[in-house]
């Protein structure tokens, strides 16, 4: 059988003012650019949107994970796009743009890539997250939630097809090694590992039915290791299937429901809480904020995306964007100290080891 490839990549390329949002004319200059490489033949179909001020890239082909062709087209993409950014001077033109050259696959040359090869069901249900104004650790908690938790989803308790759990592939970012926990078997080692989100993410999720595959894909890529400096958030994305084998497209937004509190926001040095909004309310405005996540449903057929759904676009989340400000509006008033702000350990790459550094002088016995 024929397997589908879907790549979710992102960038910064450049946004109006400061960090808010894309400009839209650039999202119509990346619609261009796909639909050429559609009628070429080099993808199946594709979506642009964007996550406050990030341009999202879902794609759809048969080359399969990592592939040049496709890391490439996106390279390429987010290279004019970066160009045409400076020459209007938008605030951060090219920022996740680290390397000059392209180099066969763009992982670590600052955008961040989520990507699944599957073999299609015969209804394919994919839910695609993107986030602003955080870090790659931010889908800790909602993915666990969504694949290890059952007070989140029932599936897990009463449907076969789930009962058995999954497989969780968390990565070291600072050390890039990799360690395989299954579920819910091994729940407790899991949870002392992504309850780290600075050090640990979850990379992979796969089903213990091996006829159903991988299950999940998330975006580890920090920007501050491969910079060697803060150039900015990571601001992940992630690819989910649903239904049949997997959690319901209800329990995986269900996952969203807390507001929990990430790394990021302002100069991504604050923590502030996740905050589920449709496409139309993902710009970042309150402190650079809060951090915000838009997700996007599609059912999969033959390489192509029907029906597509803003997922966060309904009255059943206000709730919870209430609660997002409450809780917004509670850390803010805290100002400069913490847990407002990051501890000293999670801010070695962000501006305040510059301003530190003037004073290591001045302290005495």
């Amino acid at each position: 059988m024929v397997k589908t490839t879907i790549s979710l990549i992102k960038a910064d390329i450049g946004s109006s003012p400061g960090h808010v949002t894309v400009y839209e004319p650039l999202m119509v200059r990346a619609e261009e650019m796909m639909e050429k490489a559609k009628d070429e033949n080099l993808i199946f179909d594709f979506v642009v949107f964007n996550a406050g001020d990030d341009t999202e890239l879902l794609l759809t082909h048969d080359k399969g994970v990592d592939s040049e062709e496709i890391h490439k087209l996106a390279w390429d993409t987010f290279m004019i796009l970066g160009k045409e950014a400076r020459e209007i001077g938008l605030y951060g033109a090219g920022q996740d743009l680290l390397k000059d050259t392209f180099s066969g696959n763009i992982k670590g040359m600052g955008p961040g890539c989520a990507e699944l090869e599957i073999e299609e069901r015969p209804a394919e249900p994919l839910l695609f997250f993107a986030m602003d104004k955080t870090e790659p650790g931010a889908f800790n908690y909602p993915i666990f939630q969504m694949f290890a938790n059952p007070f989140n989803t029932a599936g897990l308790i009463i449907d076969s097809k789930l009962h058995a759990g999954f497989k969780f592939s968390v990565m070291d970012v600072y050390e890039a090694k990799f360690v395989d926990l299954v579920c819910p078997e091994e729940m407790y080692d899991l949870l002392a590992l992504i309850g780290a989100p600075g050090k640990y993410v979850t990379k992979y999720v796969d089903s213990k039915n091996p006829d159903l595959g991988r299950a999940a894909a998330i975006s580890t890529d920090k920007l501050a290791l491969i910079a060697g400096k803060y150039v900015g958030k990571d601001d992940p994305v992630a690819i989910v299937r649903s239904q049949s084998g997997f959690p319901a497209v209800g329990e995986i937004v269900e996952a969203f429901t807390l507001g929990h509190l990430v790394s990021g926001w302002m100069r991504g040095s604050h923590r502030g809480p996740l905050m589920p909004v449709s496409l139309d309310y993902s710009q970042c405005v309150r402190f650079d904020g809060p951090p915000r996540v838009v997700g996007l449903g599609f059912q999969l057929k033959n390489g192509q995306l029907i029906g597509g759904v803003d997922l966060f676009d309904d009255p059943s989340f206000d709730a919870t964007r209430d609660k997002c400000n409450e809780i917004a509006e509670y850390i803010r008033r805290h100002g400069p100290f913490e847990p407002s702000r990051l501890p000293l350990s999670e801010m070695e790459y962000t501006t305040l080891p510059a301003v530190l550094q003037k004073l290591e002088d001045r302290f005495r016995e």
